[in-house]
């Protein structure tokens, strides 16, 4: 099983994080975050294949991903 966590006060809404998710677990929020844009949210997480490809290709680092339990994040640390 696999679950997408977005930080919406770090996700800047550049859409990047949708447009590659192959499932299209991924959107674009109607409510806009506290920095004024309209952040990714996730969609319907049952879809997700925990490719993290989401979490790779975001910017802001606003992504994390968790896989059968196991916790990725790509902050380089």
């Amino acid at each position: 099983m696999s679950a997408v966590t977005i930080d919406s006060t770090r996700c800047k809404g550049c859409e990047l994080c949708c447009r590659v998710c192959p499932q299209g677990v991924l959107r674009v929020a109607k409510q806009i975050n506290t920095k004024g844009y309209f952040p990714a949210e996730v969609g319907d997480g049952t879809l997700c294949m925990g490719c993290c490809m989401c979490a790779v290709v975001c910017p802001d680092v606003a992504i994390e991903v968790r896989v059968h339990g196991v916790h990725y994040d790509f902050l380089g640390q």
